[in-house]
């Protein structure tokens, strides 16, 4: 999608890509294989480009660290990277910076030296539970995203058996009782000059984004306050380039979540839902170039993410009936197919906000996705069985 962006800015785009099956191969300029975590396949990808930036957080913070030494223009920076990366981290920074964040404190994975019972990590916990109660949400510090790498646990014993495998630093969190959750969207060029989206509302089942509602049902006095904070967190990180803020709103308190320093699935909606979308203004931010208006074009978008089936139906294969659903602007990514897998998304505008959810469910039901028990669908689509 950010190449789809830069083709009409008249921009190429490079693709360092593990396997030219991955979806951005079929629409890039130019596309070199290799991985983020090899140093000579990150300056290959130098060598050919003006501005390296990126669309997932699995990067190495040494290798990075090494291309800036050499002048490599990379954006977003170490600073902002480092929070993205690293939960812990962000955490850190963004308690020094007086940003309301759920409790939690950190832990190192791996077996207990004196048993589940006696260990460091098992006698932290009991502290952070004795102030704060069951059950808390354990974190990977690195490498988790859409879910991966959480685990909400009840007692110390499911605690310690997530914790004996892993290796690193964990986080200890707060299960967090919120009336809802939101994100901001953020784009800030290496001026500071920004722009912010409006805050949408946002829906996620076992720890992956379903829905994206803008504005959804978030009173606007919260939609206020939310860009407000958005655009404060990306203060602290020095972001360049686009920066998603998630956000819990609870008890009237927002707090941060967690951040993502590239393009994000709660952005999806501004491809038809504003003037700008966020791959656009990400691409204007890291090269310095005037930042477009965030402004909706629309009183009310739904946007519904499309996911693979257990029966493995490509959604290719089910487009005549996704498209037939009318103001459906349906988003394929070109991924290999398996149940659970994120394949595209579904965005439709108008004036009802129910009309408009109901609308983009029944896209996504026709192109395969399967129902969730987490999320109540539409009135009008939950008592239908399948696939819609």
């Amino acid at each position: 999608m950010a190449a789809e962006a830069g083709s009409a800015l008249g921009l190429s785009v490079a693709v360092l890509a593990e396997s030219p099956a991955d979806a951005a191969c079929a629409v890039a300029s130019e596309v070199l294989l290799g991985s983020p975590l090899v140093e000579d396949d990150m300056r290959a990808l130098a060598d050919r480009v003006d501005v390296v930036t990126f669309d997932h957080e699995q990067v190495d913070l040494a290798i990075i660290r090494s291309l800036l030494d050499d002048g490599v223009v990379i954006r977003p920076g170490l600073q902002t990277l480092q929070m993205a990366v690293d939960k812990a981290h962000m955490r850190a920074a963004l308690v020094k910076a007086g940003i309301p964040v759920p409790a939690h404190t950190t832990v190192e994975g791996g077996p207990e030296p004196h048993g589940a019972a006696g260990g460091p990590a098992a006698e932290a916990i009991a502290r952070f539970v004795e102030e704060y109660g069951w059950p808390v949400v354990l974190k990977t510090a690195r490498g988790g995203y859409d879910g991966k790498g959480v685990w909400p646990v009840n007692d110390m014993a499911e605690a310690a058996a997530v914790l004996g495998p892993l290796r690193g630093t964990v986080l200890v969190e707060t299960m967090v009782p919120f009336d809802a959750e939101l994100a901001v969207m953020v784009a800030r060029r290496p001026s500071g000059d920004m722009v912010t989206w409006p805050a949408t509302e946002t829906a996620q089942v076992d720890g992956v984004c379903r829905e994206v509602l803008v504005p959804g049902r978030l009173p606007p006095d919260v939609v206020a306050r939310a860009r407000v904070l958005g655009r404060h967190v990306a203060e602290i990180a020095d972001a360049v380039g686009v920066l998603a803020v998630e956000l819990f709103w609870s008890d009237g308190v927002l707090m941060v979540n967690e951040m993502a320093a590239r393009p994000h699935n709660s952005g999806h909606w501004t491809i038809e839902g504003a003037v700008t979308s966020q791959f656009e203004n990400h691409l204007r931010a890291v090269l310095d170039l005037p930042l477009g208006s965030t402004a909706p074009q629309h009183a009310q978008v739904a946007n519904v993410n499309i996911f693979g089936g257990p029966e493995g139906m490509d959604p290719v294969a089910l487009l005549p009936r996704g498209l037939a659903v009318e103001g459906a602007h349906v988003h394929l990514y070109g991924k290999e197919t398996r149940p659970g897998r994120k394949l595209g998304h579904v965005t439709v505008c108008g004036d009802d906000a129910e009309e408009v959810r109901e609308l983009a469910w029944a896209a996504a039901l026709s192109l395969g996705t399967p129902r969730t028990g987490g999320l109540r669908l539409p009135r009008a689509l939950e008592h239908q069985s399948g696939t819609a």
